[in-house]
């Protein structure tokens, strides 16, 4: 959505309700740059595998009262995997004031990118051809506007008013070439048309215009899935904090309210057609009557939250808050064809989150800490609008119905110690940290198979499910550590994640689709698509001060493919991959750097599902497995100039 070159810095906070809507792990701050913290001009560019180029100016400056910094990207690549190609232009910009009490920035940014992803490829072709792709086009086109006004006011020394207002305005197209649950149908009844099964049944094929479609080449072995989103959003947030001492106690007290406000008109549409020998579509212009959807939604959401720390003595320091929200959202179906299965619908979600924490410091090196933290996320429109297990929907369209869904509510303990070993080292710099976390969500949101495809299903809450471990983690910065000319980064993370389910349910098997009764989710069984062992680590050293080196790694755990809740099949493997850097200083200006990424060239996948290749490959294809394969070994140079 922005180009990395305006990120200043970015920090991960753990589960806090203050943080807003969503905030069930955690949130993200993205903290931007501004003519005041970036105040130079840079420009980078850089190439290489797969004829990826990237070229990105970035400009900054102020006066010490006025300042402005802008970022212009652009990226584009052939990719590595078939029929890949991807291109994005970014842009962003800020003005900003600054004065003795008070200070103002202006941010503006857009995008135009096309992307092209081609989604997960049956197991078995993948070993014919790492580069192969199973359907083709998967492409989203995303163009951006967003506005955003901050002001921050010092109403006194200790009494800081501060506020936002923003719009923002995205449009998305997406274009998804796939395979077709519509064949000629076998019941001579139903001689020459087009149908699809339903249960035992064939039903005819009815097209927008209420014409039955006539089987032919055109119209069978291909759909062509595509969708628009408009969206517009606004709101804006104001706060307060008081910086002043309770009962002789430092405290910090922030309190605010917030509130925005969207609109989304979506509409989605399935188009018969081909497969073409390279397992592309065709396009036929007959669109499919059941797969039209037209729906727009609303939502307003208002909090009002607070957050105080006071210092109970100078080691020992107690954290409170709480967040209030109110959400509203409307549906308005824009294509009912079934009056008993619209989305019409008007939902409402509040809920108040408290969090408490304690901090103290058991030496000037080590802390101890622990809180408690309740957060809400509420169902989206899209989740909300595919919940009828009667009447399962086809991803990533064809809503059909909208029955309730209770909203998630996480309820999260972390604890730990962190602390640092500088005297240990001397001239050196060690910080570490060791922690624990226990979070329990209540109706929990997972999306169901169901129907006659693989691809229909539902989304449901399906009780509690648990996710708890430990998060290790030590950086080490050590100048001249074997001679006058070296100087030395280290840093490694371990996280250990046991996700399993709180509650039995009932799904469909992922390999048996004559299983109707379907398989049954144990309790403790492991939630799909997330590893329990994650370990990342980095070594980095900077040769007379021009000459940097390093190499990463990085390890993620096996996991079960997505769709096997109940356990019952094999795992997708773990895998290893390790990518190196380097940049060389020509002058203070003037840099090259390079990169190569997976340098062991691991043929590695990164997430697993199931589907049905047999349809489009034949009957040989016969294992349900997909998955998404992670990129080959490739390398990219650069060069960076600054003033």
């Amino acid at each position: 959505m922005i180009p990395e070159g305006a990120i200043e810095s970015m920090a991960l906070y753990p589960s806090n309700p203050v943080y807003g809507l969503n905030s069930l792990g955690g949130a993200i701050s993205i903290k931007t740059k501004t003519g005041f913290s970036a105040p130079k001009h840079e420009l980078e560019v850089y190439g290489g595998s797969w004829d990826r180029h990237s070229e990105e100016l970035t400009s900054g400056w102020n006066n010490g009262s006025f300042g402005y910094f802008i970022d212009l990207r652009h990226f584009e690549e052939e990719g590595w995997r078939d029929f890949s190609p991807t291109k994005a232009d970014q842009v962003f910009g800020t003005l900003s004031w600054r004065g003795d009490r008070g200070s103002l920035d202006l941010t503006l940014g857009a995008n135009d990118n096309k992307l092209l992803g081609n989604g997960a490829v049956p197991v078995q072709l993948l070993k014919e051809d790492r580069n192969a792709i199973f359907t083709h086009p998967d492409q989203t086109i995303t163009r951006m506007f967003f506005s955003e006004l901050e002001g921050k006011y010092d109403l006194t020394d200790d009494i800081v008013l501060s506020g936002n207002a923003y719009f923002r305005q995205n449009r998305i197209k997406t274009f998804n070439g796939d395979d077709s649950d519509y064949e000629a149908c076998e019941d001579p009844v139903n001689g020459g048309f087009l149908c699809e099964e339903e249960g035992d049944e064939e039903e005819r094929v009815v097209d927008i215009n209420g014409n039955e479609v006539l089987a032919s080449d055109g119209v069978e072995g291909a759909t062509n899935n595509f969708s628009q989103t408009n969206m517009r959003s606004r709101g804006g947030t104001i706060q307060t904090a008081f910086d002043q001492d309770l009962f002789g106690h430092k405290n910090n007290l922030t309190v605010g309210v917030s509130y925005d406000y969207s609109e989304v008109h979506f509409q989605s549409d399935t188009e018969l057609g081909a497969l073409t020998e390279t397992r592309g579509t065709t396009r036929s212009g007959i669109l499919v009557d059941e797969s039209r959807v037209r729906l727009n939604t609303d939502t307003s959401a208002v909090g009002v939250f607070l957050s105080d720390s006071f210092s109970i003595t100078d080691d020992l320091i107690a954290t409170v808050a709480g967040r209030y929200n109110y959400i509203h959202m409307n549906m308005s179906d824009g294509y009912i064809t079934d009056a008993e299965k619209n989305l019409n619908g008007s939902h409402t979600f509040e809920r108040l989150n408290p969090s408490a924490g304690l901090t103290y410091r058991i030496f000037d090196n080590l802390t101890v800490y622990g809180s408690y933290s309740e957060s809400a996320r509420a169902p989206t429109p899209m989740e909300l609008s595919c919940a009828d297990p009667e009447a399962p929907c086809k991803l990533p369209n064809s809503f059909v119905a909208d029955p309730p869904l209770a909203q998630v509510v996480a309820k999260t303990w972390e604890g730990g110690f962190r602390g640092d070993l500088d005297e240990l080292l001397g001239k050196g710099d060690l910080k570490w940290n060791l922690g624990f976390f226990h979070t329990i969500n209540s109706d929990d949101i997972i999306f169901q198979r169901g129907g006659d495809s693989i691809s229909e299903g539902f989304f449901s809450n399906i009780g509690k499910t648990r996710r708890y471990g430990i998060e290790a983690g030590s950086s080490i910065a050590y100048p001249q550590l074997f001679s006058t000319i070296d100087d030395w980064y280290f840093s490694a993370n371990y996280t250990y994640l046991n996700a399993r389910f709180l509650s039995g349910f009932r799904v469909q098997d992922p390999v048996d689709e004559d299983n109707e009764d379907g398989v049954w989710v144990d309790k403790g069984r492991r939630i799909p698509g997330l590893p329990e062992h994650m370990f990342k680590a980095s070594v980095g050293v900077d040769l007379w001060q021009k000459l940097m080196l390093g190499i990463d790694g990085v390890y993620s755990g096996a996991r079960y493919y997505r769709g096997d809740e109940a356990n019952q099949h094999a795992k997708l493997g773990g895998y290893w991959l390790f990518n190196g850097r380097a940049e060389y200083k020509i002058t203070e200006n003037l840099a090259l750097f390079g990169r190569v990424d997976n340098i062991f060239d691991v043929n590695y996948s990164s997430f697993g599902v199931y589907g049905e290749a047999d349809e489009v490959l034949g009957d040989n294809y016969e294992d349900r497995r997909f998955v998404s394969p992670g990129m080959p070994r490739a390398g990219w140079i650069g060069v960076r100039l600054s003033i």
